[in-house]
């Protein structure tokens, strides 16, 4: 059972019953949308948050960092974080309060950027949706390609030293953490419900930080969701040329959904001719490089390391769409 459920149902209740707004209009379904992912995310926010903070008590930053610093790994902490990316069921907003809590836990920025660029790109929803429209074997592909642009661009930018493109506010935030988790033995001695306030206070303290650019974000997404019709970018994107698969990644940036709500609507892209690659290319950028995600990823980055993580995510799925279309 979906655990938003009970969101979905108040939205719904909201939407249609108290205010009265016919189903299926553009108005209802961009209200509804809003509503109820303003309320998912407010939730995944403050348990992430909260979370977080109980690790980065308990879990000494030394020993993170050097768990994924001071070993040879060859890249693998990279192909780590983009593997947990696959397994954790979030879209590209929810993903961001994981994001400052690895940074805040010592986690490298460039591993960090891996676990946040293949979150949204690949989850095990989107693959049990994938298996059952296109097959075992280009869920493979769709999963492997996922994966090695989270890996790649977490390398890359990992690689530019861009530490301090991270908002200064944020980076207070992070440097406090770190010194609070230095103590972190002296808080044990703490009693647990003062522990819990604690942990509380510090959860809530982010969470307000960076709430408002969340509303904004799915403002933006709500609009678009409720009043852009899907037929406005099929029109665009059924010849085969090489430039559907850029037009195709760059039309579906002021779009807003996860993988398993826009996969159905590359399945259609499919069926009415377009060529997997491209379809795939607007899939993944639909969930990897949109609007509202930069809205508030501003608030987390600098506008230099905002602009090089676009790129390198944005030229990783014009890639992966020219494979496909080159092999399909």
């Amino acid at each position: 059972m979906d655990i938003f459920y009970p969101l979905q149902q108040f939205a719904n209740w909201v939407s249609f019953s108290v205010l009265k707004l016919t189903p299926k209009t553009h108005l209802a379904e961009a209200l509804n949308f809003f509503i109820y992912d303003s309320l998912k995310i407010l939730a995944l926010l403050i348990v992430i948050n909260y979370l977080m903070a109980i690790i980065r008590y308990y879990i000494p930053t030394e020993k993170i960092r050097d768990f994924l610093t001071k070993r040879n790994w060859y890249g693998f902490d990279y192909f780590l974080a983009s593997f947990f990316g696959v397994i954790t069921p979030f879209c590209s907003c929810s993903s961001i309060p994981l994001f400052i809590g690895f940074l805040s836990a010592g986690i490298p920025l460039g591993v960090t950027l891996a676990f946040l660029i293949t979150s949204p790109l690949v989850n095990e929803a989107s693959i049990a949706i994938f298996i059952g429209l296109f097959g075992f074997k280009i869920t493979l592909f769709y999963v492997a390609t996922g994966i090695l642009i989270g890996v790649l661009s977490g390398v890359i930018l990992g690689k530019t030293g861009l530490e301090k493109e991270i908002d200064e506010s944020l980076r207070e935030i992070i440097e406090k953490s770190k010194k609070k988790n230095s103590s972190s033995f002296l808080l044990k001695k703490k009693p647990f419900f003062w522990l819990l306030k604690k942990f509380w206070q510090e959860g809530w303290s982010l969470t307000k930080k960076i709430y408002v650019y969340v509303l904004i974000g799915v403002g933006v997404g709500a609009l678009i969701h409720g009043f852009v019709p899907v037929g406005f970018f099929e029109r665009y994107l059924k010849n085969g040329s090489f430039w559907t698969v850029p037009l195709a990644t760059i039309l579906a940036i002021p779009l807003y959904s996860n993988a398993v709500g826009v996969i159905p609507i590359m399945e259609a892209l499919v069926s009415k001719g377009i060529p997997f690659g491209t379809a795939l290319s607007f899939m993944m950028a639909t969930v990897g490089l949109s609007l509202p995600e930069a809205m508030i990823l501003k608030r987390a980055m600098k506008t230099k390391l905002l602009v090089l993580f676009f790129a390198c995510v944005s030229l990783g799925i014009v890639l992966i769409g020219w494979f496909f279309n080159l092999i399909m």
